[in-house]
């Protein structure tokens, strides 16, 4: 059989579709979690702007949120300034590494802190959302931290 460029262009198409073929099975075998990262990603992104209204509002705060690990847990302070009554929000601890240790708690307080045990939390990364209201200003803390 002679090689002529007819020849050559059914081998570089047959080669092609294999070589297609190929991805494609392997990727049907690939059953990795490709998930969004929340479940509600698309509401989230429509209040985008509000959230980024509320981080503006707590910059604007004299005193912003603390947190610092304590060795009963997370103690997150609220400014002292501020009157304990009148806040009210929740609290999201966000793993990224395994949703089934995400954290949600609204916040109630006595003090001006509140009390996140250890047992609660791992060590490794987390990122802290913290959506507060005072005096019907809704605020936002937002961070990554490594506990």
């Amino acid at each position: 059989m002679k090689f002529n460029w007819g020849t050559g262009i059914v081998i570089a198409f047959i080669a092609f579709m294999s070589f297609i073929l190929y991805f494609v099975v392997i990727m049907s075998k690939n059953r990795n979690d490709h998930h969004l990262v929340t479940e509600d990603y698309y509401q989230q992104e429509l209040e985008f702007q509000h959230d980024i209204d509320k981080l503006n509002n707590a910059k604007n705060l004299e005193e912003n949120l603390r947190w610092q690990k304590t060795d009963s847990g997370m103690l997150i302070s609220f400014p002292e300034s501020l009157e304990t009554q009148k806040i009210a929000g929740n609290i999201e601890l966000y793993r990224p590494s395994n949703k089934h240790l995400d954290y949600k708690t609204a916040i109630e307080l006595t003090d001006h802190t509140v009390l996140i045990p250890n047992d609660r939390l791992l060590e490794g990364r987390w990122d802290i959302r913290i959506d507060w209201t005072y005096n019907n200003t809704p605020y936002l803390y937002k961070q990554q931290i490594v506990y």
